[in-house]
């Protein structure tokens, strides 16, 4: 009970050193729609649970938070884009995010994908800003190389084609894990990436190899979850509609292995990932935590 309740108090603290530095970023003129959307994109009641991570990896390695703020306000804002864009009708067509209506469904269209191009770039303005990133140039481009990387045809980006491509298909686990590799895990491990970045511990290779094997096992335990919930749950409580994967014909780890063998499935990709920190010892318990309450939302 003592290290939940310190868990949460690690989120909510962190929680509103990103939503403070998130206000800080964004344009303020909100007779201009663009900004008024990006706004509502963002400062929209978010879990900030990529922040987290970023927050969390830097604690364990001993980081200052100021190092870190541009990081965490980055991964949040390639995770907004990437909702925008995700919500539009040529994608998956969903006219609720975070309990509101969806961005192009507030603001049309146009300005949903223009709202989406704006966020994304905005993260590369962060990390490349030294006023907001504090860090040798070599670092900051490190941080933008991977970031961008994590993010485009190599990795979300991809993902996201090949679950459109997999709508009304039958495709085995395999490529199921595959493909959500690319769409959720590799911004989940861009977030340990960056804070090894900022922490400069980036060239030690236990340390290294131990925390990314951690975010690939919990960011596939993470969606794993995420398809439990919306085969599960109802739209009040997820703040976007439930079923939608099913409705639009899409593989999950539910229609594949059933809501209970998903679950196992999950625990097993959860213990993977604490046992992976286990080179790290007590101070990785903080990403321990994290973990289990990533796997244990329910929304």
């Amino acid at each position: 009970m003592l290290l939940e309740l310190n868990l949460q108090e690690f989120l909510q603290q962190h929680k509103q050193i990103i939503e403070d530095f998130l206000v800080r970023l964004l344009p303020h003129q909100t007779s201009q729609s663009l900004y008024a959307a990006m706004q509502y994109s963002v400062l929209n009641n978010g879990k900030r649970l990529r922040p987290a991570l970023v927050y969390a990896t830097g604690k364990v390695l001993d980081t200052p938070v100021d190092k870190l703020n541009a990081a965490a306000a980055a991964v949040e804002l390639v995770h907004c884009y990437s909702l925008v864009h995700d919500d539009l009708p040529a994608m998956d067509d969903d006219d609720l995010r975070r309990g509101m209506p969806s961005c192009h469904k507030a603001f049309g269209e146009a300005t949903a994908i223009l709202t989406g191009d704006a966020l994304q770039s905005m993260a590369f303005e962060v990390l490349s800003d030294p006023e907001l990133n504090p860090l040798a140039v070599s670092l900051q481009i490190e941080m933008i190389q991977v970031l961008s990387k994590a993010i485009g045809s190599r990795g979300m980006v991809l993902g996201q084609a090949q679950d459109m491509a997999a709508e009304n298909q039958a495709i085995n686990l395999e490529s199921l894990i595959q493909l959500h590799k690319y769409k959720t895990g590799c911004l989940f491990n861009a977030c340990i990436e960056l804070a090894l970045i900022a922490s400069e511990h980036n060239n030690k290779a236990v340390v290294r190899e131990a925390l990314l094997d951690y975010g690939t096992n919990i960011g596939l335990a993470f969606q794993i979850q995420d398809d439990i919930l919306d085969a599960t749950s109802d739209d009040f409580t997820l703040g976007k509609p439930a079923g939608s994967d099913i409705a639009a014909g899409k593989s999950t780890f539910t229609t594949l292995l059933g809501v209970d063998g998903a679950r196992e499935y999950a625990a097993l990709a959860l213990q993977q990932a604490i046992d992976a920190l286990s080179p790290l010892g007590y101070k990785a318990n903080i990403l321990s935590d994290l973990a289990m309450h990533l796997i244990n939302r329910t929304s």
